[in-house]
């Protein structure tokens, strides 16, 4: 009789709250394994966003300076890169014209780092290149690090270059922009070179 009673007994209070505290545990390193890797996603699908803002950025770039046109007896042609800086980082701002696919014939396009807000952007302007007026700006990247423009001269790379003072177009153009990802954890240096084309037609 003492055998059946104790084999129909109920759980203890003790057991009862052990039980409650393992299952507690278990549903708490479920919930922050969710949110962990919840938020490992979201921060991987930003860092590739902003690596294919920063590559469609530099390859637009590229590819209008390879189609560029300069010409030191046409006043309304340019080839001109400054070398600047915000709060010590390379912004560098590039000037020139070009065959562009948005502005029928020539027109004059401008790259540059701009400071707003403590924050650092990548900006684009494009106009005609018969005319003094610029486009609206275009944000092309935000929160960027530095964005530097380079021209290749003799064997080395320089910061600056006047079209009107060298008489013409570097040979080659060296673009490098750096950003961070992973909420700032991380830093990516994205590069590329481009190389203008000679013998443009004289308009």
């Amino acid at each position: 009789p003492m055998m059946t009673r104790r084999g129909k007994r109920g759980f203890t209070l003790i057991e009862v709250l052990i039980s409650v505290a393992i299952l507690s545990g278990l549903v708490f390193a479920l919930y922050s394994t969710f949110f962990v890797s919840r938020k490992a996603v979201t921060a991987v699908d930003d860092s590739l966003i902003r690596l294919q803002e920063a590559r469609r950025a530099l390859d637009g770039l590229k590819r209008e300076i390879e189609a560029s046109y300069f010409s030191p007896d046409r006043p309304y042609t340019v080839f001109k890169i400054e070398d600047r800086d915000i709060y010590g980082s390379s912004a560098s701002r590039m000037t020139f014209t070009s065959f562009s696919d948005i502005t029928p014939g020539l027109a004059r396009a401008g790259y540059f780092a701009e400071e707003a807000g403590g924050r650092v952007s990548l900006k684009k302007t494009l106009s005609s290149a018969y005319s003094s007026k610029d486009t609206a700006e275009l944000e092309l990247m935000e929160d960027i690090e530095s964005f530097t423009v380079e021209a290749r001269y003799g064997d080395g790379w320089i910061k600056s270059w006047d079209g009107a003072e060298h008489k013409g177009a570097p040979e080659e153009v060296r673009l490098t922009v750096v950003f961070q990802v992973w909420g700032g954890k991380s830093k990516v240096t994205l590069s590329d070179v481009a190389f203008p084309k000679a013998g443009r037609p004289a308009l």
